[in-house]
């Protein structure tokens, strides 16, 4: 094994531009981990401790590395394998600012925001992913020039949002953030986004994961966007009091293109949530789903507002107000496709729990909503209620979901959206305890994420089964697959090859929950007399 590291001061990239570099390299043959990152602290330490950073190549440096520095650490089979992939992470960093440029002063990338106006007076929306330290400045200043803001970067503080907000509100522009991961501004998307038609249903959503889901269902019943405003998550929080969500719902309400509005939160508080009822009534139809939330809790003040419980119900109505065929979302039929009661009589008597992994937050939470009404208490890193919260040095305990999205996971690592590597261990170590019965998991397809997760996930999911096998158990694998057939990883394509692992795929994050809890039950009741 052999670690190599490069320094590049006074370069910065994005994370959503390294993340992508750091996979591409990591692919590459020999490479077993590989890490591109600013050099903060945070991330300098996060790198010793995954054994990716020498003490050595630190000492080395006269000047300690700090925030503004550039650093590649790879860990190889040998010292051919690493140069390779440093030398091919850092051409394709500097090859991303040479695309189509036409004279000497174009090959450079734009170092500042005024530089970048410069050469295109006409844009209206700065996408800014830096570390969340600086973020607050460089939003700040794309707002003061007229522009709206799709804002990546998290660990913002919540006063800089609610500075930030209350000026873009001011200005009549948008600011969506912080941690915004996904949006689709007049047909283009930003960040984690799906590729969908143009059509007439709009979306604001506090939840990243949570509006791809709707998008991907919306769009399988051959229904489009208009437009999917991103808030950030902690938008309908108590400190923010639904801000950009008030100020989404406007201008889909002047929009002409959208006649239906949807409205996606995970848990809002509760005054939050009631203010924004109230300027839901619109002559618009609004469908309405916070998650966590009952809708009989909100009776007296939805008016005409239709309050739902699950994205896959949120999309059905949505697609029905805007005149579609609602059963063509994918939902409840695709559970006839598999043998469920099959597979519960196959499970070996210490197979009791289910093991959910999920990339996406919004998708870890309805899961676990849905499956704690069937199996009780879900353990996770993420818990519905601080009880059931993993404590230090657990994995699994009992029935258990973890968000592998959150900060804990993805500080100094590519997203597991991006790189499955973190979601593959786990995998493998729920395959290993006697106990799991079934695997759940989600895939995320779109731009920014994998080229091609089913080349990574079906081998794995195929292996992990065969040695259940080879111990006696029968050891079932699902997966909520979010995306569309016009993805660049393909939906279709992505399909086939799980299910050839012999996973059981459902674009309805909702039925995935609903078909695993189903297995580990003692009759279909779980299912709601679906089965």
């Amino acid at each position: 094994m052999v670690i190599q590291a490069l320094l590049k001061r006074n370069t910065y990239y994005d994370s959503i531009t390294l993340m992508s570099v750091a996979q591409a390299a990591k692919d590459l043959f020999g490479v077993e981990d590989i890490g591109a990152v600013m050099a903060t602290e945070v991330n300098i330490e996060l790198l010793l401790n995954a054994n990716l950073l020498p003490s050595a190549f630190l000492a080395e440096q006269q000047i300690p590395p700090g925030s503004e520095d550039l650093m590649i650490v790879v860990r190889a089979i040998d010292e051919a394998a690493a140069q390779s992939a440093l030398a091919i992470a850092e051409e394709r960093l500097t090859s991303r600012g040479d695309r189509g440029a036409t004279s000497n002063a174009e090959l450079l990338p734009a170092r500042s925001l005024e530089m970048a106006l410069k050469r295109d007076e006409t844009a209206n929306l700065a996408v800014i992913s830096v570390a969340g330290e600086h973020a607050y400045l460089e939003a700040e200043q794309a707002l003061r020039h007229g522009l709206h803001v799709f804002l990546f970067s998290d660990n913002v503080p919540v006063e800089q949002e609610q500075r930030l907000k209350a000026l873009a509100v001011s200005k009549g522009l948008l600011l969506m953030g912080p941690d915004c991961g996904t949006a689709i501004i007049n047909g283009v998307g930003l960040g984690f986004s799906n590729v969908v038609q143009r059509g007439s249903i709009g979306i604001v959503g506090a939840s990243g994961t949570g509006m791809q889901q709707i998008i991907c269902l919306i769009a399988a019943a051959g229904m489009g966007i208009s437009q999917a405003i991103g808030t950030g998550g902690r938008d309908l929080s108590e400190a923010i009091g639904g801000i950009m969500m008030h100020r989404g719902l406007e201008l889909l309400a002047h929009d002409e293109q959208t006649e239906v509005i949807v409205l996606v939160s995970k848990p809002p508080a509760e005054r939050v949530a009631r203010e924004i009822l109230v300027a839901a009534q619109l002559s618009k139809p609004v469908v309405v789903v916070f998650l966590g939330a009952a809708p009989e809790r909100f009776a007296a003040v939805a008016g005409n507002a239709h309050i739902v419980r699950t994205l896959t119900e949120c999309a059905e109505v949505a697609v029905s107000l805007a005149g579609g065929d609602s059963t063509r979302v994918p939902g409840k039929d695709p559970l006839n496709k598999y043998d469920l009661a099959a597979a519960r009589a196959k499970l070996a008597p210490s197979q009791r729990y289910i093991r959910a992994l999920y990339s996406g937050g919004t998708l870890c939470d309805e899961a676990m909503l849905l499956l704690s009404e069937q199996l009780g208490p879900i353990a996770s890193n993420i818990p519905l209620h601080p009880e059931e919260a993993l404590v230090t040095g657990e994995t699994f305990r009992g029935h258990t979901a973890l968000d592998l999205g959150s900060d804990e996971f993805t500080r100094g690592r590519p997203h597991p959206m991006i790189d499955p590597t973190l979601s593959l261990q786990y995998l493998t170590s729920a395959a290993e305890d006697p106990e799991t019965a079934v695997i759940l998991l989600d895939i995320v397809l779109g731009f920014c994420a994998q080229q091609h997760p089913a080349a990574a996930y079906a081998p794995a999911i195929a292996q992990v089964r065969e040695k259940a096998k080879a111990t006696g158990r029968s050891l079932q694998v699902i997966i909520s697959l979010c995306g569309t057939e016009g993805d660049p990883q393909r939906l279709s394509m992505q399909r086939t090859a799980l299910e050839a692992a012999g996973a059981m795929v459902y674009e309805s994050n909702e039925i995935a929950a609903r078909a695993a809890a189903s297995i580990v039950s003692d009759a279909s009741s779980s299912l709601g007399g679906l089965v």
